[in-house]
């Protein structure tokens, strides 16, 4: 049966088929006709932001919390521009999304003719999208939006991007019916991609010889939904894991196979690991500079590393491998534990595990140990607050984890129970994307606690979320740890080169900002009164601002991670200083 609709209305059918349901962005004139075909569909929600920024970090944040894709909207010109912020979280953080700009009429644009806000918007988000395209034709929109729902979605996960000019959204065209009927089955692959069985044999007989063995599960680990193989391999094995910062939950933090979680910042039971262990298993894992030191991947050419990865880009580099598993994470593991033998872990050292964890429990230990110094008449230790919000915070809550040197101490003092539960952006590291994050994990479970533990430099970049929170009644808490200072910088800057610049953040009341915001706000200068504070804000009802009073003390990890950070400069210098 012929339909006749115009192209908004068949982009939003299209989208209903992939059972999209979260669309978020700034609403725009040459958007009109797309925002009208959105108001007509209650399966869709629009969630309006202050900056086109935040449309894209709320949508790679629905893909991390739930699995499930969602549009990010952008007006054409400035909007599309603003969005590039939000399209590098997603895409070093291989979070699918669909970005939709509008442009000038098919006229004046592709090439541009000289109008206002004119921008090759393509052009701007190609480096920061998987795939992207113009729409030149409404009756092309069936075939472009399923090509970019394979595109996000396939393989290594991503964003992708359609530009649409303004016209093509108002285009009448005659549709068949069943054209929107096509389930997503028909046009991309849903099943999971096995590895190679061979592959599996060598792994599995690898591993039936392991000493002292090692898994590193990163964030392909939760896109396959393969924790609980993970568990199981871990068990079985009596091995120790370390989850990266995409798959923190992977093993709970309690787990006694749990030694750390993020790489390096993870303290010395991680380095331990890494040095002592004769085979490691990476899943899902990309070797990101979270896991170099200035030698480069902890992973070293003389060790043995069986690597899991759907994407082959990933395998080979920068760490070597000695067997390669291009596959989906739960089919590998799955197909692994089917091939162990009853024999199999038998070679496992039996103190390798217990060392590990005397070693992460001794670690824990001396960062509790920071947190208890006394009250001096300073602002509150990092380490003190951080085990206090830990201490505070409901079990069943959701964290995000924003910050250059804030994250470091969450990333130790936060418990951690399950996979999709704590959140951080170690891709971009983009200071400013938590509270955007938090605000679309409490639209998607509305009755659980979604707290963001910020410092106050990343939140003064998109505290202006705060209005879309009160609009929405979306009741986040954001705990900052309010040192007035880009603290990591001015401890560089005095401490390398004698000098300070531009590092001070002085006299800003984040409280008194939330409160014009029309949230709830409380300034924290005690440690006792943090945990109270926490349950007044969790109880407002309200989108809610801790503004908590710390002081900049370097993380135990610092150094650690200014090595990760030297890697291939010692090299580069020797060479320049060779005759």
């Amino acid at each position: 049966m012929a339909l006749q609709i115009n192209g908004a209305q068949a982009l939003v059918r299209l989208l209903l088929a992939e059972q999209v349901c979260e669309v978020f962005g700034i609403v725009g004139g040459k958007l009109g006709p797309l925002l009208h075909a959105i108001s007509q569909h209650e399966q869709l929600r629009f969630l309006g932001v202050r900056h086109e920024g935040a449309g894209p970090m709320m949508a790679a944040a629905t893909h991390a919390a739930s699995g499930r894709i969602a549009v990010a909207l952008g007006e054409m010109g400035p909007g599309g521009l603003n969005m590039a912020c939000g399209l590098g979280v997603a895409f070093n953080n291989n979070l699918p999304l669909l970005a939709i700009t509008t442009n000038q009429h098919r006229a004046a644009c592709y090439p541009h003719s000289g109008m206002f806000m004119d921008l090759d918007t393509v052009a701007v988000t190609r480096p920061l999208t998987k795939w992207n395209a113009v729409v030149h034709d409404a009756r092309r929109l069936p075939e472009i939006m399923r090509r970019a729902f394979r595109e996000a979605l396939g393989g290594r996960p991503g964003p992708v991007h359609l530009d649409i000019p303004q016209d093509v959204l108002s285009q009448a065209c005659s549709f068949d019916e069943a054209e929107f009927d096509i389930a997503p089955s028909r046009y991309r692959a849903l099943g999971r991609a096995r590895p190679d069985a061979d592959d599996v044999h060598r792994a599995a007989a690898l591993m039936a010889g392991a000493r002292r063995p090692l898994i590193v599960a990163g964030g392909g680990v939760i896109a396959s939904g393969a924790a609980e193989r993970v568990r199981a391999l871990a068990q079985r094995w009596q091995a120790p894991v370390l989850p990266t910062q995409m798959a923190l939950g992977v093993v709970a933090s309690d787990s006694p196979h749990f030694i750390g979680h993020g790489g390096l910042i993870a303290g010395e039971p991680v380095r331990l690991a890494f040095e002592r262990a004769d085979l490691i298993l990476a899943v899902g894992c990309r070797w990101s500079s979270w896991m170099w030191d200035e030698r480069g991947a902890l992973a070293r050419r003389s060790q043995r590393l069986i690597s899991i990865n759907i994407d082959p880009s990933a395998l080979g580099q920068p760490a070597l491998h000695e067997v390669a598993l291009q596959a989906d994470a739960k089919a590998a593991l799955d197909d692994l534990l089917a091939a162990c033998d009853a024999h199999w872990g038998q070679a496992v050292d039996d103190a390798w595990l217990p060392s590990l964890r005397q070693a992460r429990v001794g670690y824990a230990s001396r960062l509790h140990a920071l947190g208890l110094e006394g009250e001096t008449g300073q602002a509150m230790h990092p380490a003190a607050l951080a085990r206090a919000i830990g201490e505070a915070l409901p079990q069943e809550c959701l964290a995000v984890f924003d910050g250059g040197h804030t994250s470091f101490w969450s990333n130790d003092l936060t418990p951690v129970h399950e996979v999709r539960t704590r959140f951080h952006e170690p891709g971009m590291s983009h200071l400013g994307f938590g509270l955007p994050y938090a605000i679309a994990l409490q639209a998607q479970q509305p009755g659980r606690a979604v707290v963001l533990v910020t410092g106050d430099g990343s939140f003064g970049f998109t505290l202006n979320e705060l209005d879309t929170a009160r609009r929405h009644r979306l009741p986040v808490l954001s705990i900052v740890h309010n040192n007035a200072a880009w603290g990591i910088i001015r401890a560089g800057q005095r401490n390398a080169l004698g000098f300070e610049l531009g590092t001070g953040l002085d006299e800003t009341d984040y409280a008194a900002i939330a409160r014009g915001f029309g949230c709830h706000g409380e300034r924290v200068t005690a440690l006792a009164e943090v945990g109270p504070a926490i349950r007044r804000a969790l109880a407002s009802g309200l989108p809610a601002v801790l503004d908590c009073h710390t002081r900049f003390v370097p993380h135990p990890a610092m150094p650690a991670f200014a090595r990760m950070n030297r890697y291939g400069f010692e090299a580069l210098a020797a060479s320049d200083a060779t005759p």
